[in-house]
């Protein structure tokens, strides 16, 4: 999962993701579900939607989720 992965791993990931469309320094909702469905598939088989995901990473709401924001989810589920 997500903590055997470098911190150069992730953000790698992050920006190809990110670059799909808009601001390749942010990732969209749907970015953001697709990373999550073909990278972390185990975080949606918990009791959390994408939805719900979506909102607790976007913490200054502006509708898209930075690399620190990204950085945020990876760090709570690799403890």
């Amino acid at each position: 999962m997500c903590a055997q992965k470098s911190p150069e791993e992730l953000k790698s990931i992050f920006e190809k993701y990110a670059a799909r469309e808009g601001d390749p320094e942010q990732l969209s909702k749907e970015e953001l579900k697709l990373l999550v469905q073909t990278e972390f598939p185990s975080l949606l088989q918990g009791p959390s939607t994408l939805d719900e995901l979506f909102k607790e990473l976007d913490k200054n709401g502006d509708g898209e989720v930075s690399f620190q924001e990204f950085q945020a989810l990876v760090k709570k589920i690799s403890q």
